[in-house]
């Protein structure tokens, strides 16, 4: 089955904008821009035909094409990532599986988005797969902190038995009554930012009207559920890489960081 996998880039993004252009330092101290990051996050995986950066702006275009990566201009009219797939899906037919790979999460295991495309062609009954990631007490903390601290951070996610989604939410869900230790495992899941469609069901989405959910929530993969269509959690394993995505002006520091950890792992 083919595979192809698009970078949705956004430059005006509310809550951090020109986001995609922001420098991320890593160990050695070379600095690369978050959309560069990602582009080699999604290079680096196993099984792929094709990678492209989507894009409105002409800015974003302008750079990815200097260092290499194949650009789809999209409208300025979409409202989220997977809108701006369904429009790359459009022009770049007869792929049997896209992948949106958001553009604000350079730290994206390849194994990840591997098993994602695994779970889906595992299950010929499935249209929609995302990744989750279960938690350690040191993740579940700062999940918590961010919230306290008025910052909306990572998404979390909760499923039934067959790993069918039943919610995903930027609060931290499901409660839990007590405290972890950082190395602990707990009962909650980040989702990881990562999406795999088959192309009959993201070329339904931009015909659905936004729900009352995904307004409250601004998570655009609610917008499935709410149409009736069952969204498959693949869980993935961190094998010692530190995840998070950049929402926040607030979250470079951290990244850089989890930048150097990975170099520490592999050195």
């Amino acid at each position: 089955m083919s595979v192809l996998i698009a970078i949705p880039a956004r430059y005006a993004s509310t809550r951090y904008p020109g986001k995609p252009l922001v420098e991320l330092r890593g160990p050695d101290g070379a600095a690369k821009t978050l959309i560069r990051r990602s582009w080699d996050a999604a290079m680096a995986v196993r099984g792929v035909d094709r990678v492209v950066v989507a894009t409105d702006d002409a800015r974003i275009r302008d750079h990815a094409e200097g260092f290499g990566a194949e650009v789809v201009m999209t409208s300025a009219e979409c409202r989220n990532g997977t809108e701006r797939c369904a429009e790359v899906a459009a022009k770049l037919p007869g792929y049997d599986i896209v992948v949106n790979l958001q553009g604000d999460a350079p730290l994206t295991p390849a194994w990840f988005v591997e098993d994602l495309v695994a779970g889906l062609r595992a299950d010929s009954q499935v249209e929609i797969a995302t990744p989750v990631l279960r938690c350690d007490g040191a993740a579940l903390n700062g999940l918590l902190a961010d919230r306290r601290a008025g910052r909306v951070g990572g998404t979390t996610a909760v499923f039934g038995a067959a790993r069918q989604a039943m919610y995903f939410s930027k609060e931290v869900i499901p409660f839990t009554s007590r405290t972890y230790a950082e190395g602990e495992s707990t009962p909650v899941f980040h989702h990881v930012g990562v999406y795999a469609y088959r192309p009959e069901a993201l070329a339904k989405y931009p015909g659905w009207n936004i729900g009352p959910l995904e307004t409250l929530e601004g998570l655009e993969q609610l917008r499935f559920m709410e149409n009736g269509h069952r969204v498959l959690c693949v869980e993935v394993e961190a094998r010692g890489r530190e995840f998070w995505e950049l929402n926040n002006p607030e979250d470079v520091e951290r990244i850089e960081l989890m930048l150097a950890t990975q170099r520490e792992c592999a050195g």
